[in-house]
């Protein structure tokens, strides 16, 4: 935690203004659309930088980076919310202004309780019917993958988590069909916890149920918090804002216990990763031994840090001992969907930065990319990297820009067929956007994008 001596710089006090403003204003427009992405991508900021800061030692982070690197990062993330104000109203006049006189679906199933609506209904039932194909010949190739382990693909607390995606770091080969599956997964897996949480039709409901019942302990077993979010997170909030009836106090409440379970479960997972399987250590311990694990263990969420890695990447650009890169990270980022057995010398992702960071490690070989692991930058620190210390930032704050819009316009169509699915997975994502903004994490809403659109097309819907 923060000491009474360290002082925050008057650029923190002007972020922390913009970022109340941004809140505001978001609130304000949540109607219109771009209101309620805003808001995931300012809450997102708030969490990933100004917790940074209240979570972590900011003494520490002085000491060892420097007050001005700190000072530096500070007026990079006023930038950044200021621009992102900006670039939101400029791309969401452009790209969507044939929906401008739409209001938010969302906000509308939200405060009038429109799931009940029959036509919804029936369009939820079909995408349920369609996903459901796809999921069930995505675990037929997980089975034959793994010799038929039902247990450890659909019960992993008893018997240890199978790995049917399982790759190296860099990848090779057809790897990138690997990556495609376990990816397919978690968008499937979000979309069933959403059915679950909003059919009406009680074969639907009960389908979603049961497959999100057999496939979230395999994600909730593994060592990697972010796709616990992705596949937990869009159920979960269907059900409280859409489903749920209690008053906003009843809601409060539910938030604040489930933040308190993750932050127990996170805490486990972090305390336990190091040593194996996690599923393993569950499947030994058993409940009872995971909450007494909880409560003697002072581990922090290892991570949370991307004020720090800002005020790092200031440093070293300005010492000298990392160089710009003039978009390069960006376009690794994009070609990242080109398999390596077509684009055998792809560009690899994060390993310069990591190297920066005194992860080189020659043991590690080309397998690994000659580290000894990688380190997000955060998203404004990886437009930094690319771009430099200014307009890297505006860079960042273009890219989140063009996510709120595009989040914008499926809810502003969400009246369409799977539009509101994808809405709520694109809107849990936008966190892990915090840590880097890649195809990586967005995969998920893309495979969801790309079968949507192709279920348009071939219904005659536009």
């Amino acid at each position: 935690m923060i000491e009474e001596t360290v002082g925050f710089p008057v650029a923190f006090y002007l972020a922390c203004g913009l970022l109340l403003a941004g809140v505001a204003y978001a609130w304000k427009m949540r109607a219109e659309g771009i209101g309620i992405p805003l808001g995931a991508v300012l809450g997102t900021v708030g969490i990933w930088y100004f917790g940074d800061a209240l979570y972590n030692d900011y003494q520490v982070y002085a000491m060892e980076i420097g007050a001005q690197y700190l000072e530096a990062a500070w007026w990079q993330v006023a930038l950044f919310i200021l621009a992102l104000l900006i670039f939101v109203q400029m791309l969401h006049r452009s790209m969507n202004r044939r929906l401008l006189a739409d209001r938010s679906e969302f906000w509308e199933l939200m405060s009038s309780g429109g799931i009940d609506n029959a036509e919804f209904q029936r369009r939820l039932d079909i995408a349920t019917r369609l996903i459901v194909g796809v999921w069930l010949m995505l675990m037929a190739i997980a089975l034959l993958r793994t010799n038929f382990d039902f247990l450890g693909l659909f019960a992993p607390y008893v018997s240890g988590k199978a790995n049917p995606w399982g790759r190296g770091r860099v990848g090779g080969g057809f790897d990138a069909l690997i990556s495609f599956a376990n990816y397919l997964q978690i968008m499937l897996v979000a979309a069933f916890g959403i059915v679950a949480a909003i059919a009406k039709n009680r074969r639907t409901r009960m389908i979603g149920l049961v497959i999100t019942a057999v496939s979230v302990p395999w994600f909730l077993l593994d060592r990697t918090r972010n796709t616990m979010l992705a596949v937990v997170l869009p159920g979960f909030l269907a059900w409280l804002f859409l489903r749920f009836r209690g008053g906003m106090f009843a809601k409060v409440g539910i938030v604040v216990g489930a933040f308190l379970v993750t932050e127990a479960w996170m805490t486990f997972v972090i305390d336990s990763r190091g040593g194996g399987d996690i599923s393993q250590t569950f499947s030994r311990i058993g409940v009872g031994g995971v909450i007494q694990q909880v409560e003697e263990t002072e581990t922090k969420h290892q991570g949370l840090n991307m004020l720090e890695e800002l005020a790092w990447i200031n440093s070293f650009i300005d010492k000298g001992t990392y160089a710009v890169n003039y978009g390069q990270r960006y376009f690794a980022e994009l070609v990242n969907p080109i398999p390596r057995v077509i684009w055998p010398n792809k560009p690899m992702i994060g390993i310069d930065y990591a190297i920066a960071r005194g992860q080189l490690y020659e043991a590690a070989g080309d397998v690994q990319g000659g580290v000894g692991a990688t380190i997000s930058t955060g998203m404004i620190g990886q437009g930094v990297v690319n771009f430099g210390t200014f307009f890297g930032v505006l860079a960042a704050a273009f890219l989140m820009a063009l996510w709120v819009v595009i989040l914008a316009r499926q809810d502003l169509l969400g009246e369409k067929m799977g539009r509101m699915m994808l809405f709520f997975i694109g809107c849990v994502l936008t966190f892990n956007l915090g840590r880097d903004i890649t195809l990586i994490t967005l995969y998920p809403f893309l495979f969801g994008y790309i079968m949507l659109t192709y279920w348009a097309r071939t219904h005659g819907e536009r």
